[in-house]
């Protein structure tokens, strides 16, 4: 199932926040809460799920933007964008310290924000995966541009769709088909198409969980449901299993 990107804002103006939630929701992301002191955002995002934060700098409370920042990024790294007023020297250095991936002042312009946002996702999964950076710094230029990106954050993967990442859950993947460049993700209720080839996208992965038993598909071995020597059933389709991978693939069930 796909799932939306998951925003906390931290906003101690009523208003300015409903109306910055009301936006980031029509532009397909999912905002879990509101918070206008530093306290409640740290209670919200350890009750949630949380991709990415919006904070104001002045905020109510006992400790401003920043410091709420730097204690929520001590429980759990997370991308950060600064949403304020506040553009003075010394409070742009303060927040340096706390290495957001942007600092967007107000009145901002959505698109701007969009951007500020899909770019923060990027460099956050970069960040925490060196080997997808390697992979894409020793990457051409034109070769960037003829194919499409996919980012792995723990159990989640980012597929970009259009401006923005889709967040899918690894759990629901069925199985991946590849033609020609191209190589589509097909979940429970959608599928997802990227210009990459199946190799480069499974050589990307850090999981088990995929496994080729194709030139032309990979399945979740979680979600195979029966097999024989020449195919794999998963839900709703039937996929054929090459001898060139079956050794591969049985060897995931082995006993020792």
């Amino acid at each position: 199932m796909e799932k939306k990107i998951n925003i906390l804002i931290v906003e101690d103006e009523a208003i300015v926040a409903m109306a910055l939630c009301d936006k980031l929701e029509a532009e397909g992301y999912c905002v879990i809460g509101i918070a206008n002191n530093g306290l409640k955002a740290i209670e919200l995002f350890n009750k949630n799920d949380v991709d990415l934060l919006l904070c104001d700098i002045n905020i109510k409370g006992d400790f401003d933007g920043i410091e709420t920042v730097r204690r929520i990024t001590t429980i759990r790294p997370i991308p950060v964008i600064y949403l304020t007023a506040f553009a003075d020297a010394d409070t742009v250095e303060r927040a340096k310290k706390t290495y957001p991936a942007a600092y967007v002042t107000k009145p901002y312009n959505m698109v701007n924000l969009r951007i500020s946002i899909d770019v923060a996702i990027n460099n956050f999964a970069l960040i925490i995966d060196p080997k997808t950076k390697a992979q894409n710094s020793s990457t051409t230029e034109k070769e960037s541009e003829n194919k499409d990106y996919i980012l792995q954050v723990d159990e989640h993967i980012f597929i970009k769709q259009g401006y923005q990442f889709v967040k899918i859950n690894q759990q629901d993947i069925i199985y991946l088909e590849a033609e020609d460049n191209y190589t589509t993700f097909i979940t429970d209720d959608k599928k997802y198409a990227l210009r990459m080839s199946l190799a480069m996208i499974l050589e990307k992965f850090h999981t088990s969980r995929l496994v080729r038993i194709h030139r032309s598909y990979a399945v979740n071995i979680k979600r195979v449901e029966s097999f024989n020597d020449y195919e794999v059933n998963v839900p709703k389709q039937t996929l054929p299993l090459s001898k060139n991978y079956k050794e591969d693939f049985l060897r995931l069930f082995m006993f020792k």
